[in-house]
């Protein structure tokens, strides 16, 4: 079901909801756009919305200019004070946003994001980042195939760790959710590594075989210690078996018709995962132990699908499918849209 839907001011490349349970009505969308010409340049934009599904109501609160953007993330739940916003952008660099309260006169306080923090970390472009679970450090992958680890702590951004971990684009990183000494990468040399930051860092085992195509994305289980998610430009989901770090178990795959740009897992229902399949729309997708299946897909975007988020609940609301719309957008045609799957997940 169609809830609500805009279009933004850039190509549209990334949406993630606050998962703060007080503000999970807030949806951050980032843009990169490329001006093309004797001095190319790459712009992009921020813009924090109020999504209330209940009315049908995408309300644009705040927006902010920047460098272009490939990735943004929120920094996970238990983190204390205000929540953070976490951007890796064109110009090398990473910026942290604080979401924070402003005085709108009659219309009462109303979010914003404010720049906390920047560290530019390469000569090259930042391309992705995670935050590992205590909010503590970032991993920020590179165009040139490099991965950095910066503390984050007080306002404050440090490189503590910068290596070549690739031969091309480095498109995901991930940190383990229940080891934070492991981060995962992937990139487009096909190669999907995990590495041991205890020891230079020194690497924990490097898949080359088994992705036809670059690596897109990486994703954790919220609930099982041992099950990663990847996405590839091969068009495939591959569920992972982490038992043996050194060489992954009980490798599962699903085609889903278009190349694997994001995975996000469903916020409650750990079996169910989100994707965004670039030319083949958005699909939500069951993943058993030994098998993956489609149960619906959503092909209302006119362009490249790359963001996609579930938009968490509030757990007293009756209507239960409610609880977990959806946010997705499209790169070309600017169109970020939200909506309710209709199947009873």
């Amino acid at each position: 079901m169609d809830v609500a839907e805009c279009i933004l001011d850039g190509n549209a490349d990334a949406v993630e909801f606050c998962p703060h349970s007080s503000f999970s009505h807030v949806l951050a969308a980032s843009t990169y756009t490329l001006q093309e010409g004797d001095q190319p340049s790459r712009s992009g934009s921020i813009s924090i919305f109020n999504v209330n599904v209940e009315i049908g109501c995408l309300e644009l609160l705040h927006r902010v200019e920047t460098a272009g953007i490939f990735d943004i993330k929120w920094s996970p739940v238990g983190q204390t004070g205000s929540p953070l916003l976490a951007q890796a952008d064109a110009d090398g660099c990473l910026r942290i946003h604080a979401l924070e309260y402003s005085s709108n006169g009659s219309e009462g306080e109303r979010e914003h994001i404010r720049e906390r923090c920047t560290s530019k970390v390469s000569s090259s472009m930042c391309l992705c980042l995670d935050w590992n679970s205590s909010a503590s450090a970032i991993s920020v992958g590179h165009s040139d195939g490099f991965i950095s680890i910066l503390s984050a702590r007080e306002s404050h951004l440090e490189v503590q760790n910068q290596w070549k971990a690739h031969e091309f684009e480095l498109w995901a990183t991930s940190f383990d959710s229940h080891q934070s000494h492991l981060v995962y990468t992937g990139s487009d040399d096909c190669k999907f590594s995990c590495w041991d930051l205890r020891d230079t860092p020194s690497k924990a085992f490097h898949n080359t075989k088994t992705h036809k195509m670059g690596v897109c994305c990486i994703a954790k289980s919220p609930s099982d210690p041992y099950k990663l998610l990847t996405g590839s430009y091969d068009e495939h989901l591959r569920v992972w078996d982490m038992r043996s770090i050194s060489k992954p178990m009980n490798e599962t795959s699903i085609c889903l018709g278009g190349g694997v740009w994001k995975i996000k897992p469903h916020p409650s229902v750990f079996d169910v995962v989100l994707a965004a399949c670039m030319h083949n729309g958005f699909a939500i997708v069951r993943v058993k132990d030994d098998d993956a299946e489609v149960v619906e897909t959503y092909g209302k975007h006119g362009s490249l699908a790359y963001g996609a988020d579930w938009k968490r609940g509030d757990s007293s609301q009756e209507d239960k499918r409610k609880r977990y719309a959806v946010a997705t957008c499209s790169f070309y045609d600017r169109l970020l849209k939200i909506w309710i799957p209709e199947t009873d997940i």
